[in-house]
């Protein structure tokens, strides 16, 4: 922690809410410090640290009586002591500075320890304590229910993950904990199903359960159709079986996936599991966007790596983070384990481009896109079995819209030399290059 002592401008500092350990401010204590200031007494400098979100502001780590002292005699400029925290609380660093004159209440220490908490599961009831005054048995106190759901919360993204088929390790790396928690967490799986599996034998239904106990209902599907066939799932998910060559579909099912752009119909991929894969065999998404591969195929008891761009551990800890940098390729898993079925759905050209991030291959020229098509397959062929099967998942698009087809110029056309504009590929990876077949 470093400390700078500077003269600044009174209105470029702020007293922070989100990081004031107290309800608010007392008047007589103000009172004090202005009568100080008027006598010509010296006061200890404020402690500031630079505004997170505004570089020409300065917040108050310590001192608030002082500041609003200064501002009551009309002070323009006051001396402060510019903080450097290096990863310290801020909060935290407050409540320990506000404790030495006036002792925190009751509630105060409550809600900081609360706040603190909130903003960082991570904390210890030492640590809190530590700086609220408090014992550590009195700040687990103050935190028990919210220690309880940040531990349900971190159960479900586990059995999340190892539901999906991902190694110990793998989940502890993600989680950012080590992977003996892991492994003392999954011994908490069976019970987390039976709590659910109690409910579903009541006779409530999977949104019912997936709201009562906040799971996503792609979870408590993978739950309630446990050793069911593909078969039943389908029925279960009211999706009924399409002949294998001919699919159609009028929307995407919004019980899997987030809304996202480009988002494709889970009951696609149901389809393309049932006819490509077996149960617990193992799905690479490469592309994985909105989730709805994943989703899928907890399901459909198949297990899935997913990766994409967008990082998101809270919301979708399943998604990991992956660039696909066009001029040097690489697969993000390494390792013995190679993917039973490819689902590769990339993003779409040119047609939501303003949707994607800028960086996105939707950006790219049409050489430079179709170029990047062929350095993947190349790649998935040199890291998938014999046996692996890939499903490249393309809608294609042109400006048809008011236009004769034999004007059509097909400018953002990407594959299809036809008046046909969404087709299903599968790819069989044998010999040197992935074959091509229509479905």
């Amino acid at each position: 922690m470093a400390k700078t002592a500077r003269t600044v401008p009174i209105s470029q500092i702020i007293l922070d809410e989100e990081i004031y350990p107290r309800s608010g401010v007392y008047p007589k204590r103000v009172s004090m410090f202005a009568e100080n200031l008027r006598d010509g007494f010296e006061i200890d400098s404020i402690d500031v640290q630079i505004h997170p979100e505004y570089g020409d502001k300065y917040r108050i780590l310590d001192g608030a009586h002082r500041w609003h002292a200064y501002k009551e005699i009309g002070a323009t400029e006051i001396p402060v002591h510019i903080i450097t925290l290096d990863g310290l609380n801020p909060l935290l660093y407050a409540a320990k500075k506000a404790i030495g004159p006036l002792q925190l209440t009751e509630e105060e220490a409550r809600t900081t320890a609360r706040r603190a908490y909130e903003n960082n599961s991570r904390l210890t009831s030492f640590e809190i304590g530590q700086a609220i005054g408090r014992s550590r048995q009195t700040v687990d106190a103050y935190i028990a229910d919210l220690r309880a759901a940040t531990n349900m919360e971190i159960d479900i993204k586990i059995f999340r993950m190892h539901r999906l088929g991902f190694p110990q390790d793998r989940i502890a790396k993600r989680m950012g904990v080590n992977q003996k928690t892991i492994h003392n967490h999954l011994g908490e799986m069976p019970e987390l199903a039976f709590l659910l599996n109690t409910d579903l034998s009541k006779g409530f239904t999977v949104p019912q359960v997936a709201e009562k106990h906040g799971w996503a209902e792609p979870l408590v599907w993978s739950i309630t159709l446990e050793g069911k066939s593909d078969l039943v799932r389908f029925k279960a998910l009211n999706w009924g079986l399409r002949t294998w060559d001919l699919w159609n579909w009028n929307d995407c099912d919004k019980r899997f996936g987030d809304d996202w752009p480009g988002r494709i119909p889970a009951q696609m991929i149901g389809h393309i599991l049932y006819y490509f894969s077996d149960q617990n065999d193992l799905v690479f998404d490469p592309m994985a966007g909105g989730g709805v591969v994943a989703d899928t195929c907890l399901a459909f008891n198949r297990k899935c790596w997913s990766f994409d761009m967008d990082n998101r551990p809270d919301t979708r800890p399943e998604i990991e983070p992956c660039f696909w940098d066009i001029t040097n390729l690489k697969w993000p898993i390494k390792g013995k384990t190679k993917p039973d079925l490819i689902i590769f759905d990339p993003p779409y050209f040119k047609k939501q481009s303003n949707n994607y991030d800028f960086d996105s291959i939707s950006g790219l020229s049409k050489e430079k896109y179709l170029e990047f098509l062929k350095s993947f397959f190349a790649l998935a062929h040199s890291n998938a079995k014999k046996s692996t099967q890939m499903a490249f998942i393309n809608a294609d698009w042109r400006d048809f819209q008011n236009t004769p087809a034999k004007n059509e110029t097909r400018v953002n056309s990407i594959l299809i030399k036809s008046d046909a504009q969404e087709v299903l590929w599968r790819f069989r990876i044998v010999g040197s290059t992935p074959q091509p077949r229509n479905l």
